[in-house]
């Protein structure tokens, strides 16, 4: 079951890489924040985001 639009895909993944590089700017204890982006990059991937499950959101174009 797909729920990640094209959109909401290519936002992700570039929020993914901005966020994983934060890795290399951070220091000791706040590095694991970046590991959030390897989350927005594997949901964008997939097109699935288990959080939108609960709340019915959908960002895919509905086929005809």
């Amino acid at each position: 079951m797909k729920n990640v639009g094209v959109l909401d895909k290519r936002i992700r993944i570039v929020l993914g890489i901005l966020v994983l590089s934060l890795f290399f700017f951070l220091d000791g204890g706040w590095r694991w924040i970046s590991l959030l982006g390897v989350v927005f990059i594997l949901t964008g991937i997939i097109n699935f985001c288990p959080l939108y499950l609960p709340f019915k959101i959908n960002t895919r174009k509905k086929s005809s």
